[in-house]
């Protein structure tokens, strides 16, 4: 009998539960079948793809290069949620994942991941004996033949074999279609975008930061990144190419489980990776292994945490639901997991007085010393919208209802600080201007100790009349009065400001459109630090100089958030403006990753091309513009059922101000 190369996962751990779930019984006289994906990607012969066979840190794949190399995942997840592949012929995009029985049984497995809850702690993920697994090993093993030959039926969660009509309707989603025929230029910018995808296995799951055949000293920019993976996503996904964005999310969820150490300390268990790299490993006897090898900080310039990465992994999981209609991923149990650990670690009790999220500088797009720890705003709009997402997906069972109401309190709190101490226009400008200092009382107005000498010069005379916009940071006397572009754009995407505040700051950039578009959209922060603030505050750094990079360099990447919040608040001819504006210029400039200048006239000095997130936030940009019922699926609107939920109880003291009944005055304005 023929024997063919296949792998399976080992897991090595202390304990004999992976998840919290006991370890699967073997199965192995049963056939693993394969399951279509929601969408493929068209791969072509015009594609070029980096192509990466198994491992994702743990998974090892032996495989003969005298052989065709050829993979695909298939799934025996019984109830532990382990899975193992096998490689048989060539099945390029072929791909099994076990499907949760119609949003059925899912749900019975969710008291699997036991909870423990106390008046003192909303809610703790417990697991068996941690979660701190070692790596899952991927052998080379010899199999018969004719496993995998059954195409008819898929195993379920219990183990069962089920036919798969009963799963069409769950495979064959509709997907949107572009209106307009694509430009020469989208369909460049389609190519490369394509040509930057990286496959493990023969499944797509995810593109390289950037992909310069020029380049000979890439650096980090070979990974994948998540942050910089979240415009490509949403470009795959309003094409109708689903499939790698499915990889990418079950790929970055089983990093989660890693270990992690930065010299003997670990990190929380929830913590996603910044980055993952596949890297060939070579074997003995012609064979070679493939190791995808993730990056939580300990690589990083300064050894920073990604807070960002799980916040967006959050938002893209609910995307992705929102535009194939398929929920059956998010509800997964070791999906639900996920997003509990992800929370866990933002909603865990410290000494902090303010209901933001305390980090420190670099954890975000921002990820350079640029003055930005504390409570940056950024991270304050995604966590805003990561909770609004995990309310969404969460399965609502006796396990899970403390973590629901947290979430909803802490919505209620963060949406009420931001907008009463982070918004600024002309009016609140003059307010602090007369502020008085040293208020020692519960009905202070200077509730920060704000000294009025902090407001800079420029801003005087740079806010218009009709706008305004929330500032960069909020500490005890300290407020950071940049602008910081994708804080504002996305707390108007996910409703973190209030109407009438999120109007404003749309107004403000089409006043200041010179400022923050100039040559090229759009700026990262306005204004740049210069001479003594950029040597403090930066620490003299030689890439961070004034009107470059992350010191008010102007990033194309952004362009797709600036169209959603446009089309959400019903101005899409501003957005078109901005997308014209670098369409004229991308292609010509070979898509950088930024502008340098105060007005963006030159590429960046150290800015890579053909960067992809550049490339895939123009794409991003003109498919939802094209799509607006589907762009709408993206945001939020305001939660006025949220505006009822008053976590602070206020209302029952002799202080003056409710979260609650601001909140609501605001929305009636």
């Amino acid at each position: 009998m023929a024997m063919k190369p296949c792998c399976r996962i080992l897991i090595h751990r202390r304990n004999s539960a992976f998840f919290g779930f006991p370890s699967p019984k073997s199965h192995s006289h049963n056939p693993f079948p394969q399951i279509s994906s929601i969408s493929r990607l068209n791969f072509t012969h015009n594609h070029e793809f980096h192509n990466f066979w198994p491992r994702i840190l743990g998974f090892r794949g032996a495989i003969d290069r005298t052989q065709k190399p050829s993979c695909a995942p298939i799934a025996n997840w019984g109830k532990s949620r382990v899975f193992s592949s096998a490689c048989y012929g060539n099945c390029l995009g072929r791909s099994l994942y076990v499907i949760a029985s119609v949003a059925s049984n899912v749900r019975n497995y969710s008291t699997s991941v036991e909870t423990r809850v106390n008046e003192n702690n909303f809610e703790r993920i417990y697991v068996p004996n941690g979660l701190n697994v070692k790596p899952l090993i991927v052998e080379r093993i010899d199999k018969d033949e004719n496993i995998g030959r059954d195409e008819e039926f898929r195993v379920d969660d219990n183990g069962e074999r089920v036919n798969n009509e009963n799963s069409k309707g769950l495979l064959n989603v509709e997907v949107p279609s572009v209106g307009e025929e694509e430009s020469a230029v989208e369909k460049e910018a389609w190519k490369l975008l394509r040509n930057a995808v990286v496959t493990y296995c023969g499944s797509p799951v995810g593109t390289l930061a950037a992909n310069d055949p020029a380049d000979k000293q890439p650096l980090n920019y070979d990974q994948v990144f998540i942050r910089d993976f979240i415009p490509s996503a949403f470009a795959f996904l309003l094409k109708g190419e689903a499939e790698i964005v499915r990889h990418f999310l079950l790929h970055t969820l089983q990093l989660q489980s890693w270990e992690k150490t930065v010299d003997c300390y670990s990190p929380g268990q929830g913590l996603m990776p910044a980055s993952f790299k596949v890297r060939t490993v070579p074997l003995d006897e012609n064979k070679f292994e493939e190791v995808l090898d993730p990056d939580f900080g300990e690589s990083a310039i300064g050894r920073v945490a990604p807070v960002d990465s799980g916040l967006w992994w959050i938002i893209l999981l609910r995307a992705y639901g929102k535009i194939t209609g398929d929920y059956t991923l998010q509800e997964r149990v070791d999906v639900q997991t996920g997003i509990k650990l992800i929370l866990n670690l933002c909603l865990s009790d410290g000494f902090d007085m303010f209901p933001s999220l305390l980090v420190t500088d670099g954890s975000c797009m921002i990820d350079r010393r640029m003055g930005i720890h504390g409570h940056p705003l950024e991270i304050q709009a995604l966590f805003y919208s990561a909770l609004r997402c995990s309310r969404e997906m969460l399965s609502v069972d006796e396990g899970s209802k403390n973590m629901v109401r947290a979430i909803n309190n802490r919505l209620s709190a963060l949406s009420f600080h931001i907008r009463e101490y982070y918004w600024i226009d002309m009016k609140k400008i003059n307010e602090i201007y007369r502020y008085k200092t040293e208020e020692y009382s519960t009905d202070a107005t200077n509730k920060f100790n704000i000294y009025p000498e902090q407001i800079p010069h420029w801003l005087v005379d740079w806010i218009p009349e009709k706008g305004g916009y929330l500032i960069g940071n909020l500490q005890p006397a300290h407020m950071d009065f940049r602008f910081f572009t994708l804080g504002n754009l996305w707390s108007i995407v996910s409703s973190l400001g209030t109407p009438k505040q999120n109007e404003a700051i749309l107004n403000l950039i089409e006043a200041k459109w010179d400022d923050l578009m100039g040559n090229m959209p759009l700026k990262i922060c306005y204004p740049a630090l210069e001479y003594d603030e950029w040597r403090i505050i930066t620490g003299s750094d030689p890439k961070n100089t004034p009107w470059s990079y992350h010191n008010g360099g102007s990033w194309p990447t952004l362009l797709w958030q600036f169209t959603l919040a446009c089309m959400k608040m019903g101005r899409p001819e501003l957005a078109r403006k901005a997308v014209d504006l670098a369409e004229k210029r991308l292609p010509g400039d070979h898509w950088p990753e930024y502008y340098d200048t105060r007005n963006g006239r030159f590429i960046g000095k150290q800015a890579r091309l053909y960067q992809t997130w550049s490339i895939a936030g123009f794409l991003t940009s003109k498919m939802l513009l094209d799509n607006p019922e589907v762009a709408s699926l993206l945001f939020w609107e305001e939660d006025y059922e949220l505006l009822e939920i008053c976590v602070c109880a206020l209302r029952n003291s002799g202080r003056v101000k409710c979260s609650r009944g601001v909140a609501k005055s605001q929305i009636l304005v």
